[in-house]
């Protein structure tokens, strides 16, 4: 039973999002939704001794206009220097920071991002490189996208072949479960809770930062610390 998840592209997210793509057989990246402001597209959190910090990707945002997360452009220059001058004043003295910071730091010093999109898949994809996560990964232009919320997600399963969809808990307040019963898919709600704590440095642990951090503190034991990751 081939495993489908359709869900926007973070920033560096956090351990439950890739928990998600390890979960499936494909995970579509539904790029070609609203851009919405203030939220996990351009930015997330890490830890620090005084507890957490937001690194934020500049962007430009064109007001009331319709703006995909795709078309969305990367405001603003040095800020790659900037993210990474604070990731690893506060991961230095991890266990494994050599060793991560070895994938990530050219990611941040060596490239040059005009867009949002394709920065958040490379971040990603250099992860599930690292975690072992083999998950095909595409993006929602890959496909024809067809009208109404739920169908929309619907037919992106039944285009890619799949038989079982995956959905995050949010999208309990809209999606209608019926839409996917009618084309003989199978909807499952995704569990982002049970995690443990892992050796966190900083102070007090937090659970909801980018999974940069289990990576630094946890290295290639980060699977013991997840649900779907291959330990």
């Amino acid at each position: 039973m081939k495993k489908i998840a359709v869900v926007q592209s973070n920033y560096i997210p956090w351990k439950g999002y890739f928990d998600m793509i390890a979960s499936v057989d494909e995970f579509i990246l539904y790029d070609d939704m609203q851009y919405t402001r203030r939220d996990w597209r351009n930015r997330n959190q890490i830890k620090t001794p005084h507890g957490v910090q937001w690194l934020t990707v500049p962007v430009k945002v064109k007001g009331k206009y319709h703006q995909t997360i795709r078309d969305t452009e990367i405001d603003g220059v040095d800020w790659e220097d900037r993210h990474w001058q604070i990731i690893a004043q506060n991961y230095r003295r991890a266990p494994h920071f050599e060793e991560v910071a070895a994938l990530f730091e050219p990611l941040y010093l060596q490239n040059a991002y005009s867009r949002l999109s394709p920065l958040n898949r490379t971040f990603i994809e250099t992860v599930c490189l690292y975690l072992g996560i083999n998950t095909k990964i595409s993006n929602s232009w890959d496909y024809t996208l067809v009208d109404g919320k739920t169908e929309r997600l619907a037919d992106l399963c039944v285009q890619a072949g799949g038989e079982e969809y995956i959905s995050g808990p949010a999208a309990k307040d809209y999606v209608e479960e019926q839409v996917f019963l009618e084309r003989g898919i199978k909807l499952t709600w995704f569990d982002h809770t049970g995690y443990p704590e892992y050796p966190q440095i900083g102070g007090n642990f937090t659970h909801g930062v980018t999974i940069l951090d289990l990576l630094f503190n946890c290295g290639k034991d980060a699977g013991h610390y997840m649900k779907y990751v291959c330990r």
